[in-house]
C-alpha cells in the first residue's frame, strides 16, 4: 500500500458516520414548552462503541430516537454519512433506517405469532430480498448471535435473554453500519446483560459503529466512549479506554 493509499484508508477510518451539531428538540406541553436537547454536537466515526448515560428526562431517550431518524430535530443539522438528514424524504428516511441503521430494543419487539427466524426475517421483507435469501441470512444472523438451534420457535417459547438475541440478530440482519440499542439489558438478570453485552461490544470486531442508550453502569465500564448527559446538555464526552478490542487484545 502506498503512503496516499494508506492515508486515503485512515481519513475514511475517520470520517464521521453521524454528525450533530446545535441539535434540539422542544415538545409543546399546554401553553409551555419542554426543552428536551438544548444544543447536542456529536461526531461518532466508523467502529466507535459509545455509551450514552443519564438520569431519566435527561434527553438521552429523544436524542437516541433523532439518532436512528425515528424523530426529527427541532432545530440543528444531523448529517449521517455526510448527508443532511432534513434534507431526506420520509420514504428517504425509511429506506436509511432499514439499510444503514440496527434497533434494538428494551421490550425486544418481537412478533409473538412469529418464529425467531421469521422475526429475524422481517426487515428483510420490507427491504424485497426475496423468501429463500431472507430465510438464509436469517438463520446466519441467528447462528452468529449463537441461536442457530432456536429459530423455530416464537418468542413466549424462548428466555428472555434468547429473545434479546433474536432481537440483534434482527438488527444485524440488513449489515447495517450502526446498531443503536436501548437500555439492551434493562430486562435481564446480571448473568443474561452480561452475555448480552459481550454479544454487543464485540461488534466492532467487524466494523459497526454501536451506540447504546443505558442506565447500566456495567455498560459505562466496558464501551470506550462514554457521553454523559444531563438536563438536554451532554455533560462530559470522553474516552473510557484507549481503542482495545473488547477482549482486550
Amino acid at each position: 500500500m502506498s503512503p496516499g493509499d494508506a492515508a486515503a484508508v485512515v481519513r475514511a477510518a475517520d470520517e464521521p458516520v453521524i454528525e450533530l451539531t446545535d441539535i434540539r428538540k422542544s415538545y409543546s406541553s399546554g401553553r409551555f414548552a419542554v426543552d428536551a436537547l438544548r444544543g447536542i454536537d456529536l461526531r461518532i466515526t466508523r467502529g466507535e462503541l459509545i455509551a450514552i448515560m443519564g438520569p431519566s428526562g435527561s434527553g438521552k431517550t429523544t436524542l437516541m430516537e433523532i439518532l436512528g431518524c425515528l424523530l426529527q430535530p427541532t432545530a440543528g443539522s444531523y448529517r449521517f454519512r455526510g448527508a443532511p438528514v432534513e434534507a431526506i424524504t420520509p420514504d428517504g428516511l425509511a429506506a436509511l433506517r432499514g439499510r444503514e441503521i440496527g434497533f434494538v430494543f428494551q421490550s425486544f419487539n418481537l412478533l409473538p405469532r412469529l418464529s425467531a427466524v421469521e422475526n429475524v426475517e422481517l426487515p428483510l421483507g420490507y427491504g424485497g430480498v426475496r423468501r429463500r435469501e431472507r430465510r438464509r441470512r436469517a438463520e446466519q444472523a441467528l447462528e452468529r448471535v449463537g441461536l442457530a438451534a432456536r429459530g423455530r420457535h416464537r418468542p413466549a417459547e424462548l428466555s428472555g435473554g434468547e429473545r434479546q438475541r433474536v432481537a440483534i440478530a434482527r438488527a444485524l440482519v440488513n449489515e447495517p453500519s450502526v446498531v443503536l440499542a436501548d437500555e439492551p439489558t434493562g430486562n435481564l438478570d446480571t448473568h443474561t446483560g452480561e452475555a448480552i453485552l459481550e454479544l454487543l461490544t464485540s461488534l466492532k470486531r467487524d466494523g459497526a459503529t454501536v451506540v447504546m442508550v443505558t442506565h447500566d453502569p456495567r455498560i459505562g465500564e466496558r464501551v470506550e466512549r462514554l457521553v454523559e448527559i444531563r438536563d438536554g446538555r451532554i455533560e462530559h464526552d470522553g474516552r473510557v479506554r484507549s481503542g482495545t478490542d473488547p477482549d482486550g487484545v
